[in-house]
């Protein structure tokens, strides 16, 4: 893993290959592993680069004190793409929202296209169940409940419940990859900080929909790859970012809920794969 100073903290992040930049981001209370199945099926000639988020599975806590509100986490990925000199991104959306807004906030400058699986967007945040439960565990002091839950997500039975990962993957997530992602916020009262600061930030849903719809202003090509079976991240979002969006054009995977990359890998894959090889048609 190689990383990067910002303001907020030191960013760890994984690359391979050369090429026009490809950069794929994760949810939370996950890393840049999601994307491992993915990886090798995608096409030659790209920089392929995976932050790993402070989201409760980053290794390196942030500065005490640093803005992990959702504001500031979409300002770390900004910053991210800054520090490394990108340019002309194609930026990678999963189940973790917040980075839609960089067009909202400005910051938009070094993304030229962009791809939309599954994530949160307009009002749904935190998104159906899950997002139930975590604000439930906000709730509890010092942080006692985040870990809680992220205890329950190690136990296999419990993780498959539609509370915690049973709409999030229809495959299930092996025991050592959630023990990996789960490991930080365990472990580390400091990235159990982090996560507290972002989950505990309060979100105004008129914002929250009008941020999303600033998108309309993104005119790169855009792909929305949506999961239209899963339950958490509403199919008719899929298809309505798809229509603001300038350039936008809708796809679907079948057969996957939120997280299509563990679900259905070679459907992701070349999905991506053709929209980074291919120009699309302007919108009639």
């Amino acid at each position: 893993m190689k990383d990067v100073a910002l303001p907020a903290g030191v960013i760890e992040y994984d690359e391979t290959g050369s090429g026009p930049p490809v950069v794929l981001l994760h949810g939370l209370l996950m890393d840049h592993t999601v994307w491992d199945e993915v990886m090798p099926l995608l096409p030659e000639g790209f920089r392929y680069v995976r932050p790993v988020l402070p989201l409760g599975s980053h290794r390196r806590p942030m500065h005490a004190g640093a803005d992990l509100t959702l504001r500031g986490q979409v300002r770390i990925v900004a910053d991210f793409l800054d520090a490394l000199g990108l340019e002309d991104v194609t930026l990678v959306h999963s189940d973790w929202g917040g980075a839609l807004f960089l067009t909202a906030y400005g910051w938009d400058r070094r993304v030229a296209r962009q791809v939309i699986l599954p994530c949160e967007a307009f009002d749904n945040f935190p998104p159906g169940l899950p997002g139930k439960l975590l604000t439930a565990a906000v709730r509890v002091p010092g942080g006692l409940g985040l870990r809680f839950a992220a205890r329950q997500l190690r136990v296999g039975p419990l993780r498959r419940l539609p509370l915690l990962f049973g709409w999030m993957a229809r495959r299930p997530v092996p025991d050592e990859v959630v023990r990996r992602w789960t490991e930080p916020v365990l472990r580390d009262p400091a990235v159990l900080r982090d996560l507290y600061a972002y989950c505990r930030a309060p979100v105004a849903k008129p914002e929250l929909v009008r941020n999303t719809e600033a998108l309309r202003g993104f005119t790169g090509d855009a792909l929305v790859l949506w999961s239209p079976g899963n339950r958490i991240m509403p199919p008719a979002h899929g298809r309505r970012l798809a229509a603001l969006l300038p350039a936008g054009r809708y796809a679907e995977v079948p057969g996957a809920y939120v997280l299509s990359m563990h679900d259905q890998p070679a459907t992701v894959a070349r999905e991506i794969g053709t929209f980074l090889t291919t120009r699309a048609a302007p919108k009639p």
